[in-house]
């Protein structure tokens, strides 16, 4: 144990990508991947969305790992270590929302052990292997996570029932962006996107823009 001064080091990024289908979360990915190594050769992305990294081929070289059910967190790691082992610099895991609800991902292993609460405590050290297996890679690793939008039922002041909509909700189990270096949110279909979350200082509270490989350098630099 040793007390010493803060330093700036470097370290990898783990980046976030969060937007409903269709706005643009993989061709963003792999746009900010080029951007912070400049080689395609140096990228893989874990395929969980049937195969459509294809769609971009042609941007580059880049690897693919398809991963098709089931999505258990320990396929998810396998798939990290697998790219860890291929002399690969940044990972993209598109998409993360499968491991949490998709075939055999999280919730239905809960449901799979009765759908109690105390059920949660065989699921979550599986879950926190998969978050760890991110945090920890010794690539900078970029996630994608679908989203949808959050209702409520509510009362006005009539009493009558009302829908309200509270926002957009990742699907991923709540608290995985504290783990992130900056996490983007697409918001609509022309590939716009905000920072919700930026260690960097570098995008937060700055207008909305649409990230290139331009947007990677920065991250990089």
């Amino acid at each position: 144990m040793k007390l010493q001064k803060a330093e700036r080091h470097q370290v990898k990024l783990r980046i976030g990508l969060s937007g409903p289908s269709g706005f643009g979360k993989t061709y963003s990915a792999l746009l900010l991947a080029y951007g912070i190594t400049n080689d395609w050769n140096k990228i893989a992305l874990i395929d969980t969305e049937n195969k459509s990294a294809s769609l971009y081929s042609h941007l580059g070289d880049f690897n693919v790992l398809s991963l098709e059910e089931p999505f258990s967190p320990e396929r998810y790691i396998k798939a990290i270590k697998l790219c860890e082992e291929s002399d690969i610099e940044i990972i993209i895991i598109d998409s993360i929302s499968h491991e949490w609800q998709g075939k055999s991902g999280c919730l239905e292993i809960h449901e799979q052990l009765g759908g109690r609460f105390q059920d949660w405590a065989k699921v979550t050290p599986r879950h926190n292997s998969f978050i760890d297996a991110i945090i920890q890679s010794k690539c900078h690793v970029i996630t994608t996570t679908r989203s949808k939008v959050d209702y409520s039922l509510d009362k006005d002041s009539n009493g009558k029932t009302k829908v309200m909509k509270l926002g957009v909700k990742e699907i991923t189990r709540e608290g995985y962006l504290y783990e992130l270096t900056t996490h983007f949110e697409l918001l609509n279909d022309n590939h716009l996107v905000s920072a919700s979350k930026d260690r960097t200082g570098l995008f937060m509270g700055k207008p909305e823009f649409i990230i290139n490989s331009s947007t990677g350098k920065k991250l990089i630099d």
